[in-house]
């Protein structure tokens, strides 16, 4: 099926394109024009009805392991990809890693152009954020998505004045695979790219020390789960028993020297690290780097 668009309520949108599928939200400035925010929404409409075949078109590229060297693909999404993994310090990474937030954010672009208050492109839980001065959003962590719930696991505001304008999370529970047994690891960063890849990178190191075996964690080759998959032969948490308090703190503290390390080079501003009921907060940094 081609490209779909459908009205949420709350003036929200619904964009899905294959696996790609987003929600949009965005308010004009008290006393700012509609029509500002209609010709955002259609821009971003035309802009998204593209975006999927310019990536298919390069994804042999996007599917390899990053190497030190020139940006290898053309697309503006891709190219954003590629360079946001490229500036992560780890031995193994492919463009993939940063594909929801690069495209959460090249759909932002219109909503940011056109001056809104306030702008999100929400795509599985990796969001672009657009503020003008004064303004904020509130955004929910959810540790484990399976779980029926009433209520959030967490959350906080982001001001204008913040330098963050991407939030993503990653863990074994969610719709990518994971190297770690993180439930759910949220980073906030200067974009949805940096955030979506970091997360990634961090909760890949979220990991006990000791065998699988022995405390009965289940990993598969990716390419088992799903045939294309950009991690290969690399084994990926399929399942995850209940852990000694111990093992869960020190795969969390793994993962923390990993988040601390990209805080430390301003790729990230803060992150929270979940697993089994344990969190690790890395506190916010002054400073961040912001990718192409």
């Amino acid at each position: 099926m081609g490209p779909t668009r459908t009205p949420l309520p709350g003036d929200r949108w619904h964009f899905a394109h294959g696996p790609i599928e987003l929600v949009i939200g965005a308010e004009v400035g008290r006393g700012d024009p509609d029509t500002a925010l209609s010709t955002a929404h259609e821009q971003a409409w035309v802009r998204f009805q593209t975006v999927l075949r310019e990536l298919v078109a390069e994804l042999p590229l996007l599917r390899l392991p990053v190497q030190p060297g020139p940006c290898p693909v053309q697309g503006p999404v891709a190219r954003r990809m590629w360079q946001t993994c490229a500036a992560l310090p780890t031995d193994f990474i492919t463009p993939m890693a940063a594909v929801a937030g690069a495209v959460a954010q090249e759909i932002l672009t219109p909503y940011a152009q056109a001056g809104l208050q306030r702008a999100y492109v929400n795509n599985g839980g990796d969001i672009a954020l657009h503020l003008a001065p004064g303004a904020q959003w509130r955004v929910g962590m959810v540790a484990d998505i399976a779980k029926r719930r009433t209520a959030l696991d967490g959350g906080f505001t982001l001001q204008a004045s913040d330098p963050v304008r991407g939030v993503a999370t990653s863990g074994w529970r969610g719709r990518s695979h994971s190297l770690g047994i993180a439930d759910a690891v949220t980073v906030l960063a200067a974009t949805a790219a940096q955030a979506d890849a970091a997360a990634t990178v961090i909760a890949n190191a979220v990991n006990p020390t000791e065998p699988d075996a022995r405390l009965g964690i289940e990993r598969a080759p990716a390419r088992s789960l799903k045939d294309d998959s950009d991690l290969g032969e690399r084994l990926v948490t399929v399942a995850v028993p209940a852990l000694a308090a111990g093992v869960v703190t020190a795969a969390l503290r793994r993962g923390a020297g990993i988040a601390q390390q990209l805080q430390g080079a301003g790729l990230i501003h803060a992150a929270v690290l979940v697993c089994q009921g344990q969190t690790l907060t890395i506190e916010p940094a002054l400073a961040l780097k912001q990718a192409a």
